[in-house]
């Protein structure tokens, strides 16, 4: 039989003393934990950023942030202007970690020009429009092809047409008209370019400002329009729209002119095809201003002036070697030509005398 053992009594006191104790270890044990993680700062998912969290979020809710104007996105590199400043923020920030957006532009906008005119986009687009034309039409006139004329509005792509990865589309591009225009060229019917052979330089007719107006050199072509033939329809001397090989000798287009002339009678007096030798373009009336050089001078001195007509002193349409002096002079008159003549030996009124003794119509 195993002996009773005697267990000593525990007071009141006692086990008040206990609960006490273990009431303060607890809440030691409890407490230093509570306390370290009140010391400790949250890690940021927005990694270097240091801003007020209030900047962005809300009591409401830790989401949707909402940005607030006071937020300056310019003292962090970048500042938010144009467009940029409707862009949504994760369309730049992929990562929560703002430190890690890039600031170039080919991180957000894909190069359509493949790297051809290198990565420094702002020479020619610029935050409020990704098709600024006002920044590219100035980078433009830095290069080779200055825009100028209906080209400033034109579609940069009626130009710089799309090529295949690897075929340059924008350097080393032709500047001259027919690398855009030549499809123009040989559809022109009015007149037929092509047909008849037109130069591949569009400028020496056309002009930036029109395509319509055109304006040809004709004096390139060897005759210069002038007088009459400057209002002259292309079409009365082109005709059937040929303009290549056209014969450039009045004659070709004057012909019916020449046979129907009867003041004098071109075709009877045989008078030269050269139509110039009398006539010029400003009148087709012209004159035979070699007749002063040549023959007698009726331009010039006391005849200038005095005639209207060849007829006036040619009385024989057939033959202009024989010419009349005297219906302008009368006989008769002591004042006119007898009277002039009373004290001269050997005076005769006849043509032929006269121009004997005045061969340069001079008294």
């Amino acid at each position: 039989m195993i002996p009773h053992r005697h267990h000593p009594t525990v007071t009141p006191a006692v086990r008040i003393s206990a609960a006490l104790w273990w009431i303060a270890v607890a809440a030691a044990t409890f407490a230093a934990p509570s306390a370290a993680r009140a010391t400790s700062p949250i890690a940021s998912p927005h990694g270097s950023l240091r801003e007020e969290c209030s900047l962005c979020h809300g009591s409401k809710g830790w989401k949707p942030a909402e940005i607030s104007k006071k937020f300056n996105h310019a003292s962090y590199g970048f500042r938010l202007e144009g467009a940029h400043r409707s862009a949504s923020c994760l369309s730049c920030h992929q990562s929560l970690d703002f430190a890690q957006a890039d600031t170039r532009c080919a991180s957000c906008h894909l190069d359509p020009h493949r790297g051809e005119l290198g990565a420094t986009c702002e020479r020619c687009h610029t935050p409020r429009s990704f098709l600024d034309r006002t920044a590219m039409t100035r980078m433009h006139q830095e290069t080779r092809f200055p825009l100028i004329g209906a080209h400033v509005a034109a579609d940069c792509q009626r130009c710089h047409q799309p090529q295949a990865q690897g075929r340059l589309q924008f350097v080393s591009l032709p500047a001259s008209c027919q690398a855009c225009h030549l499809s123009d060229y040989t559809s022109a019917k009015s007149p037929d370019h092509a047909t008849s052979g037109f130069s591949l330089e569009c400028e020496s007719c056309h002009r930036q400002i029109s395509w319509q107006g055109a304006a040809f050199d004709h004096a390139a072509s060897g005759f210069p329009l002038t007088g009459e033939h400057r209002g002259v329809p292309c079409s009365s001397c082109h005709i059937g729209g040929v303009y290549a090989g056209t014969d450039p000798a009045c004659v070709s287009c004057h012909r019916d002119d020449y046979d129907a002339t009867t003041n004098p009678n071109h075709t009877q007096m045989g008078f030269p095809l050269a139509c110039a030798t009398c006539h010029g373009t400003t009148d087709w009336h012209g004159s035979f201003t070699q007749h002063d050089a040549l023959y007698f001078p009726i331009y010039s001195g006391a005849h200038a002036g005095r005639w209207s007509a060849c007829s006036d002193c040619h009385t024989q349409p057939s033959n202009f070697a024989i010419f009349d002096c005297l219906g302008c002079h009368p006989h008769s008159d002591k004042t006119a030509t007898d009277g002039h003549h009373a004290a001269v030996t050997g005076y005769q009124y006849l043509s032929s005398a006269c121009f004997s003794c005045h061969p340069q119509g001079r008294h």
